[in-house]
């Protein structure tokens, strides 16, 4: 018992399920993390969360739904930067663009702030041998191609 608990290697499935910007974060950070620990990881992308795993990312934004979403802005002077915002969630999902704009202001802010992108984070996750597994029902779902998704 004591030789077959020193040699197991603790492993984790995460399931990938949104496909938004601030989604796609969590899976791909505790993946990779979990994967440079020496852990066996794989994550399994689904309904939404299945366009992570595209060639060509366009992730938004959604203020609709995510009450905890600060909005700051990426510019002007450092109190105006540091301050959260306060705009009702109501308010930000039902402005005509406002996704467009919160997202550009997100991407700002995590560029300046020298965050990895999804595409480095997703990069990562490989490199260290994350299992990355698409869901095969929602591909004929949504009639991707294997074209579509990175190998």
């Amino acid at each position: 018992m004591e030789e077959r608990e020193a040699n197991h290697i603790p492993s984790m499935t995460i399931i990938a399920t949104k496909g938004t910007l601030d989604m796609a974060y969590p899976p791909f950070i505790l993946a990779a993390t979990a994967a440079a620990l020496g852990w066996d990881v794989a994550v399994f992308f689904t309904f939404y969360g299945l366009n992570l795993l595209k060639k060509d990312l366009d992730l938004k934004i959604s203020p609709l739904g995510n009450p905890a979403m600060p909005f700051k802005l990426p510019t002007g002077p450092q109190w105006l930067r540091e301050t959260n915002l306060p705009i009702p969630n109501l308010l930000m999902a039902g402005l005509p663009g406002f996704e467009s704009i919160a997202t550009h202001f997100m991407k700002q802010t995590m560029q300046q702030k020298g965050v990895a992108s999804i595409e480095e984070l997703r990069e990562l996750a490989v490199e260290a041998g994350v299992k990355l597994v698409a869901c095969q029902m929602t591909v004929d779902l949504f009639t991707y191609e294997k074209s579509d998704f990175i190998p």
